[in-house]
């Protein structure tokens, strides 16, 4: 049977390549350790799991409004004023089944054919496929890795045409934790104001962020930033709930109704018991937040400074999120392997460590290194690596 050519036009996940030949390697036995998760390796804390058990047997078991309960809309509103000084009305949220639906949704209703969205690099594996899948046509800004991979106002006007529509930011990054500031998104957002560029500041990881550094979003910065500004986040990360599946979407109340009326003909509403854990999670006490985010923090400073230790690695130190984002084009020359794509094969094959290849991210030169995980297992996991590099510098 022939297949859509837009599912056909899709580039398979690298990372969900990598896990498959983890897993694989596992079921035959193998010790693996698996670096590549984009999750909390933490259970998503008691109240929420108690809130969402009572809800079914109250009988929160029906349908609901396909954009979300009212009440989990009032209680994101709330948490969007208290965090970031923000005011939406219900009319301008939309809950989600995942942050990664809301950007879904969100593509699917703003973008035409041919439309440009601007795409920093290092990306998010999912942005350039959703746009495509909408009809549009990614368009690659390199972030420059001694600029933490972030890009500039300036990087991004030359990018924009007449066919720009919007800019994808998100801070901190997935891949490289990076965040931006308050300075830096305010030059970033006259240019999208001076071109009229509609921002979506994905700000998932918003809740991990170290060294006291203070996650700001684009939108808090002025009245104008915020009508130009769809919010995308969730509870995936914060609230360690990548299973429950819940996200949302904050901004224009038009763009938001389209996502709306999308949505009521594909998912019907977001999973009623997933939201009922949703307002638990927003509603209730935000200390298992606070008691991840210092665990995450004592993990990067103790994975970073035995990482950067590595014969043939560098490594800028992130803000935010929980991976790692090293060069390792130094090692893989050293290692005698053609790419670093090549090279993290061989490490899962030989030393059974899967590691995430940058190409996937746009970023051939490096990989991701996710520190969601127990200490021990990364620093197990670096002694490995650092022994696959003597063994196999060895031979030149």
């Amino acid at each position: 049977m022939k297949l859509a050519k837009r599912v056909e036009a899709l580039t398979p996940s690298t990372t969900l390549a990598i896990t498959a030949k983890a897993n694989a390697l596992k079921a035959e036995g193998h010790n693996v350790i698996a670096l590549g998760a984009g999750e909390p390796d933490f259970n998503t804390p008691i109240h929420i799991i108690e809130a969402a058990y009572q809800s079914m047997k109250e009988g929160h078991t029906k349908y609901t409004a396909s954009g979300g309960l009212v009440t989990l809309k009032k209680a994101i509103a709330n948490k969007l004023k208290e965090d970031q000084g923000l005011t939406y009305e219900t009319s301008e949220i939309i809950v989600s089944t995942g942050a990664k639906h809301s950007l879904y949704s969100l593509f699917q209703a703003i973008i035409d054919e041919g439309d440009e969205v601007i795409i920093p690099i290092p990306y998010w594996v999912s942005y350039p496929e959703q746009v495509k899948l909408a009809g549009g046509t990614p368009v690659y800004v390199e972030g420059k890795e001694e600029n933490e991979f972030k890009i500039t106002a300036e990087d991004l006007k030359k990018s924009i045409t007449r066919q720009t529509k919007a800019l994808i930011l998100n801070s901190p990054s997935n891949p490289t934790g990076s965040l931006y500031s308050e300075e830096e998104l305010k030059a970033i957002g006259e240019v999208c104001l001076e071109k009229d560029v509609l921002i979506v500041s994905d700000e998932i990881y918003e809740k991990l962020v170290y060294e006291g550094v203070k996650h700001t979003s684009i939108a808090e910065l002025s009245p104008e930033l915020k009508e130009q500004t769809i919010i995308i986040n969730g509870l995936s990360k914060s609230h360690a709930m990548t299973g429950w599946r819940i996200g949302f979407a904050a901004g224009n109340a038009k763009v938001i109704k389209a996502m709306t009326n999308l949505d009521s003909h594909s998912t019907s509403n977001p999973t009623t018991t997933s939201q009922h854990g949703a307002l638990a999670a927003y509603n209730g006490t935000q200390e298992p937040v606070e008691e991840m985010r210092q665990a995450f923090e004592e993990r990067l400073n103790k994975v970073y400074e035995r990482l950067i230790t590595l014969p043939g690695i560098t490594c800028v130190k992130p803000n935010g999120a929980f991976y790692l984002f090293p060069n390792a084009k130094e090692a893989v020359n050293m290692t005698g392997f053609s790419s670093v794509d090549e090279w993290v094969e061989a490490i899962l094959e030989e030393e059974k460590v899967a590691l995430v290849p940058g190409s996937g991210f746009g970023a051939p030169d490096n990989v991701r290194l996710s520190y969601a995980t127990s200490l021990d297992t990364i620093m197990e996991a670096l002694d490995r690596i650092e022994r696959f590099i003597a063994r196999h510098s060895k031979k030149d």
